[in-house]
């Protein structure tokens, strides 16, 4: 694949706690000049980012990182972002549910923010690293049945990050409109030709400027 061809499926992010304007700027003119397919940026940037980039495609997490907020919460996030000028939602579930064996409320709180969302894109983080591969599985099938567009393996703030293995088993239970997003760990040119190749419609790093001019990855 040629650089062109990966950025179109790149979330360029930033999401880190000191994340200043300037380079939040940076990335969003990187996004404009690479044509990634969104930037990802803290929700209190997205008001600032659609006043000054009108055409600019803008995703942004709620519950995150820890998803363990209350569901009004989230569903308030997601309304205020939209309001605010986002495009697409990545929303962290609370894994603490999937941990109870409460899965009827990951799949009614998806669905709140579904509703929420309309038409703009949905896409739930599950944070595979604290999830076994039964959990994993139940969240394709809760994910698929709540309507969401994107299932997404992590926040990048966990343990750990994409995994390939992770992808495949997706691929084997989600419904055919659920698409996946792979983030967090992705530092290496291969790395991302691999996670496109395995059947992510989105990768979401910090780092694919500089990947793909041969540089050293960033964190996320």
């Amino acid at each position: 694949m040629n650089n062109n061809e990966i950025f179109k499926y790149i979330d360029h992010t930033l999401l880190k706690m000191t994340s200043p304007w300037e380079e939040i700027k940076v990335l969003c003119d990187e996004a404009v000049k690479f044509k990634t397919a969104s930037v990802c940026i803290p929700p209190c940037y997205v008001k600032p980012v659609r006043n000054e980039y009108n055409d600019l495609n803008i995703c942004t997490v709620i519950g995150f990182p820890l998803g363990y907020s209350i569901t009004a919460a989230k569903v308030m996030e997601a309304e205020r972002a939209i309001l605010s000028g986002a495009n697409e939602i990545d929303m962290v579930i609370n894994v603490c549910d999937i941990k109870n064996n409460n899965f009827i409320f990951a799949l009614e709180e998806i669905k709140f923010v579904r509703k929420t969302c309309g038409e703009k894109i949905l896409k739930v983080i599950i944070e595979t690293c604290y999830l076994t591969e039964d959990e994993k599985r139940r969240m394709c099938e809760i994910i698929t049945e709540a309507g969401a567009d994107y299932i997404k393996t992590s926040t990048g703030f966990g343990t750990t990050g994409a995994a390939l293995a992770d992808i495949e088993l997706f691929k084997n239970h989600i419904g055919k409109n659920v698409k996946i997003k792979a983030a967090g760990g992705i530092k290496t040119r291969e790395d991302l030709e691999a996670f496109i190749k395995a059947g992510a419609s989105r990768i979401g790093t910090s780092s694919a400027v500089k990947l793909l001019s041969g540089q050293s990855a960033d964190s996320y």
